[in-house]
């Protein structure tokens, strides 16, 4: 654990000539070349630090529209680590803060290690131009040799509140007042850490960096220096636009992904794709957090199997503005999927309308994609089969019985889902709290009859095109 760019004449605190060339083409990336009003009401917005709802206490609270790219994804990996560490049966209610705050710390962890290109993983910190700042360091990293000599230290930890007031020893002095983004940047200074270990023992001991004032914005720069600011230019098709948006502060489909899977491609398709000799960079394996979006109902975009059947049951949903997360405690839902259900997938791209029909001129292109045979003699004979009448449409029904005729599920018909939204004001009562329902997979698909009035369930009919789900109070908001 080490300052980045120090030497024994070199204050702690100044950035080497490469970091700092470093940090001005992250800031231009993050909030374009040129300063705006706009962009100082958007980093104020970002001016925030992870908090939990002292409504429900592993829930972190959004205080403003914009950094939901970051906030919504740090939830997501929250709520992984929690489902894989507690029992079904355990109930969200009875976690502790100290137990929150160690969760936190491993999501943001899980997201560096995901991002990580280099040797070390790069922490950016705030510097207050005091002591207290390397007293905080060199106190880590003591502690964390001993430790290395024995197992019986106690980690130290302060009990305050949830809310990081005094934790550890570094004092944010700087949240007392706003910084202007200039004054911010200039206050930035990195320290590597040699392993994951060393950066949740510093964390633990100073956990008040990631709930103070400027902890979400830290993290984010954080996560774009442990990547490596080539690396992430490398992903990115294009750089013309920010990752943050110049008038909303809200972040670029780039920027979710890059929190997401560690990459910060364009696309949440599969793979790369071909299109008119330009290669469009997507979703590259099976992600640990799931993705599903308004904005595919909409035709804007095909959301791939890697987001849409993720390694745990949590899904980040995305609205036109804004990223809530949706999960379960059933883990049967990310099950690999059958071949029945892969080619319930396949067909419903071709059934544009959702009525659970396609036109039988596109049977050829569904048997080619689901890798069958796809000769032009042998698909006229099914297709003669499958519309003996002449109606030039095939029944979804009709297909799967003729070529997979075992149809099994493998995704329950009933089960539990879960909803946070971080914003105060699009919860019920202000309060930020996870929303209840109990979904069920109905024999036929509901089409999209309830599109408009419900955007909920048209988000979730792109994962689960014939799902019906009853909340326990009203339906949450995605925005």
């Amino acid at each position: 654990m080490h300052p980045a760019g120090s030497n024994e004449n070199q204050s702690t605190f100044k950035l080497s000539p490469e970091d700092a060339a470093e940090l001005k083409n992250i800031r231009v990336l993050l909030w374009g070349a040129s300063a705006c009003d706009n962009y100082h009401s958007s980093f104020v917005r970002w001016s925030q630090g992870f908090v939990f709802s002292s409504d429900e206490q592993s829930a972190l609270v959004q205080n403003a529209g914009g950094p939901c790219s970051v906030i919504a994804t740090v939830q997501a990996y929250i709520l992984k680590h929690l489902i894989m560490e507690l029992p079904a049966s355990h109930h969200f209610k009875d976690l502790t803060s100290e137990k929150c705050k160690t969760i936190l710390i491993k999501a943001v962890c899980n997201m560096l290690i995901n991002c990580k290109e280099k040797a070390t993983i790069r922490i950016v910190l705030l510097d207050k131009l005091n002591a207290d700042v390397e007293k905080a360091l060199e106190s880590s990293e003591q502690k964390f040799q001993e430790k290395q000599k024995t197992e019986h230290m106690e980690i130290s930890l302060n009990h305050d509140d949830i809310s990081g007031e005094s934790d550890g020893d570094y004092v944010l002095q700087s949240r007392e007042s706003d910084l202007s983004p200039d004054h911010f940047h200039e206050r930035l200074f990195i320290h590597d850490f040699d392993t994951i270990e060393e950066v949740e023992k510093f964390y633990s001991e100073n956990f008040n960096i990631l709930s103070n004032r400027y902890g979400v914005l830290l993290h984010l720069y954080s996560v774009l220096f442990t990547k490596g600011i080539d690396n992430v230019l490398n992903e990115i098709s294009d750089t013309s636009e920010p990752l943050i948006h110049s008038s909303f502060g809200y972040g670029s489909q780039s920027l979710i992904n890059l929190m997401l899977t560690g990459r910060a491609v364009q696309h949440v398709f599969d793979n790369d794709q071909n299109i008119g000799g330009m290669k469009l960079k997507g979703i590259d394996r099976q992600s640990d957090i799931g993705f599903i979006t308004l904005m595919e109902q909409l035709r804007y975009c095909t959301v791939g199997s890697f987001y849409k059947n993720p390694k745990h049951p949590i899904w980040v949903m995305g609205s036109e503005t804004h990223l809530t997360v949706l999960f379960s405690n059933e883990k049967s839902l990310v099950s690999p999927e059958t071949p029945a259900e892969h080619a319930r997938r396949i067909f419903s791209q071709y059934d544009t309308e959702n009525s659970s029909f396609i036109s039988s001129a596109v049977l050829q292109d569904i048997l080619s994609a689901l890798g069958l045979e796809s000769d032009a003699g042998y698909v006229e004979i099914m297709r003669k089969k499958l519309d003996p009448d002449g109606t030039s449409i095939i029944l979804l029904s009709d297909f799967m019985y003729e070529f997979f005729p075992d149809d099994k599920k493998s995704t329950p018909d009933t089960f539990n889902l879960y909803h946070y939204n971080g914003i105060p004001n699009s919860n019920d009562a202000h309060k930020v709290r996870y929303s209840h329902g109990k979904a069920i997979l109905l024999e036929s698909h509901i089409g999209d009859m309830c599109s408009q009035s419900n955007p909920m369930l048209t988000c979730l009919q792109t994962k689960w095109p014939n799902i019906e789900i009853n909340w326990d109070s009203r339906v949450p908001s995605l925005n």
